[in-house]
């Protein structure tokens, strides 16, 4: 499994696309409100309690209308926030920073909340070796940011895509005929480039992962009586993902059974905002 850093001009892009979709021609109530160029603090402030993450993000996006603002960081990525502390403290052109707060505050409090709730499943699982990982289930053209959330809050991150990583999951196995013919083709293809990952349902199917010789098996939508047995039949010879129907009630259920990770793609489909707000004083 990978960290996956924030690319900045991935950054850029998303940040350049989401200014143009919330504005368009323009801020019409706010040009209308306000012709002169007059600057204004603003600060931004935690309403709820969770983990910080994409501060950076959010202090480009208003540098994206005032390359001179003024930008003091009272908290960083990965910080515990308790309601009301200051993240940052601000002061620019009044125009652009009414403009930019909500592109900036949607960032913020999307990234902010994946950093959380992953963070809740990290500590379920404290003193076990299973760590938690996340999935490509996330909102399209953000990805980075919430992969990047996975990590602020303690965990690592799956392949980045389908360019990165070979995954044969249960309807590649259809389509091929068996899990053997599809590791046989990947092999032939790829040679030993990537790491190869099947995803098996049943005892039956880790067996016959285990005979193809692959390097991860995915325990997928099992119970975990079965997982167990399942980990003492692989007994090291590859390494385990669990996954499917992983919840914060049963993950650390799910980790003492011995597997090396778990997925869960709540973390980034179903992760709440975290509530934040950017005041203007």
């Amino acid at each position: 499994m990978k960290i996956y850093e924030l690319d900045l001009n991935q950054v850029d892009k998303i940040i350049e696309n989401a200014l143009h979709e919330d504005i368009q021609d323009g801020d019409i109530t706010t040009d209308s409100l306000f012709s002169e160029d007059i600057d204004c603090k603003a600060i931004i402030k935690a309403k709820e309690a969770g983990i910080l993450s994409g501060i950076s993000v959010a202090r480009l996006v208003f540098e994206k209308f005032d390359s001179s603002i003024e930008w003091e960081e009272e908290k960083s990525d990965g910080h515990s926030l308790c309601v009301g502390d200051i993240l940052a403290n601000i002061k620019g052109n009044q125009r652009h920073l009414l403009t930019a707060e909500r592109v900036a505050l949607n960032i913020l409090q999307r990234m902010s909340g994946i950093s959380t709730l992953t963070s809740k499943y990290v500590e379920e699982v404290s003193g076990l070796k299973a760590k938690i990982v996340d999935t490509r289930k996330t909102v399209p053209g953000i990805r980075v940011l919430e992969k990047y959330a996975v990590t602020v809050g303690g965990g690592y991150n799956h392949r980045f895509g389908l360019f990165d990583g070979v995954m044969i999951k249960d309807n590649h196995i259809k389509l091929a005929g068996s899990i053997k013919n599809s590791v046989e083709k990947v092999r032939s293809k790829l040679g030993n480039k990537f790491k190869i990952e099947v995803e098996t349902t049943n005892l039956k199917e880790v067996e016959e992962a285990l005979s193809s010789g692959v390097d991860i098996i995915m325990l997928d939508n099992m119970d975990t009586d079965t997982m167990s047995e399942a980990v003492e039949l692989i007994s090291g010879k590859a390494l385990i993902e669990a996954s499917g129907g992983i919840t914060l009630e049963n993950v650390r259920k799910v980790a003492e059974t011995g597997v090396d990770f778990i997925s869960v793609g709540a973390l980034t489909h179903s992760a709440n905002a975290l509530d934040l707000s950017i005041d203007m004083l």
